[in-house]
């Protein structure tokens, strides 16, 4: 039995995460989504390939102090997002998750999404830095290469 994009997309987060059972972990569900659209409209991007989505998006803009204090693990992933205002400005952006499906993966599509949220985001917030907590070698590649396009310092919680 095949499973559907959606219900893949599912599946690789539980596996790559599993943030129902890691408290210091963002668990997106309805009320985390609206709480990110209050944020700002590009925190969420997919791209669907006509059969569901096969990449998701996920990014947080918030301080500069929020940046520092989850760099030097005085707050979690969650709490990130607990503590910032909607209609706040805005300096630095969470590159929270990038989720691909294996065959979709190495084509840019996760660059492109994220870029553009990115620039989304800056129209409004004078964004001066980016910051990530890697999970995998790919997700911390792909974002050095984001930094790196965008112009924008990157910060990594070790």
């Amino acid at each position: 039995m095949t499973h559907s994009n959606f219900e893949r997309m599912l599946e690789l987060a539980s596996r790559e995460f599993d943030a129902k059972n890691d408290p210091a972990q963002l668990d997106v569900n309805e009320k985390v989504m609206k709480r990110l659209l209050r944020l700002h409209p590009a925190t969420m991007s997919e791209f669907d390939d006509g059969n569901g989505p096969v990449v998701w998006i996920l990014v947080i803009p918030t301080t500069l102090d929020l940046m520092n204090r989850f760099i030097n693990k005085k707050i979690t992933e969650t709490e990130i997002l607990d503590l910032t205002h909607p209609g706040g400005t805005y300096e630095a952006i969470y590159l929270c998750s990038a989720m691909v499906l294996e065959e979709f993966r190495g084509k840019g599509i996760a660059k492109r999404l994220t870029l553009e949220a990115i620039e989304k985001i800056r129209k409004k917030h004078p964004i001066q830095s980016l910051f990530v907590w890697p999970f995998s070698q790919a997700g911390n590649g792909l974002a050095d290469t984001i930094a790196k396009t965008a112009k924008l310092p990157l910060l990594k919680r070790k």
